[in-house]
């Protein structure tokens, strides 16, 4: 059974300009595109999804589109916490918090909170996030513990350091997929995509159809994963 399934959401800015649009209604499709995908996973019983939202690297956008970004996700979640609710839907956010701007913290924090017993599916939200910097984190975090002799680094075993990572108490991804046709993770999820299988589709992010994911999943489910074995 496919548990987890992880999206690296690329090709909204792409999508718009081929339709001679703004990119912040690129942006906007994106987050259809996000209810779209939910409710696919709620319907074939996934329980897991993580979605590559804003990286740290995005830092680097204009203000224009970083404000875009961050009223979406800010607004996004408040107007769907009804749903949220009816369907069962977890939220969570996953990142370095310092950075989330406040308003944006105040309304991610609030919905996870709202949701945090909802158990059909655990949606994750990467926001803020850089899977170099999860890493250096919970190095950090470890060093700090072996330090006030409360973890033997005899211990520090993968499982252990997994518990670390902001990401630590969700499983690994199974299958990730990058929309957009870039050959590469871009710094997602680094250490949880060590087993996992990776299919890259030139279709822009607001353009992944269901029929498309069956596709990607039933080629999924014909590979033999030996896991090193």
């Amino acid at each position: 059974m496919l548990k987890h399934i992880a999206l690296i959401m690329d090709g909204n800015r792409r999508w718009a300009k081929s339709r001679g649009l703004p990119a912040v209604l690129g942006h906007r499709e994106g987050v259809k595109a996000v209810e779209r995908v939910t409710q696919y996973c709620l319907e074939r019983q996934i329980p897991y999804l993580t979605l590559y939202a804003f990286s740290l690297e995005n830092f680097k956008r204009s203000d224009e589109e970083k404000n875009c970004l961050f009223e979406l996700v800010s607004s996004g979640v408040r107007s769907y916490a009804k749903k949220f609710m009816e369907h069962g839907i977890q939220v969570n956010f996953i990142g370095d918090r310092e950075k989330f701007p406040e308003h944006v913290r105040v309304s991610c924090e609030e919905t996870e909170r709202l949701t945090a017993h909802n158990d059909r599916i655990r949606v994750n939200i990467l926001f803020c996030y850089g899977g170099q910097q999860e890493i250096v984190t919970a190095v950090k975090s470890c060093i700090n513990q072996v330090q006030a002799g409360v973890l033997n680094p005899d211990d520090l075993t993968p499982a252990r350091f997994e518990q670390e990572l902001w990401s630590g108490k969700f499983p690994a991804p199974e299958l990730i997929i990058r929309t957009g046709g870039m050959p590469r993770l871009s710094n997602f999820l680094l250490f949880q995509a060590a087993y996992s299988e990776l299919f890259f589709t030139d279709t822009f992010w607001p353009a992944l159809s269901n029929e498309e994911l069956d596709i990607i999943i039933n080629e999924y489910l014909l590979v033999k994963r030996n896991l090193g074995s």
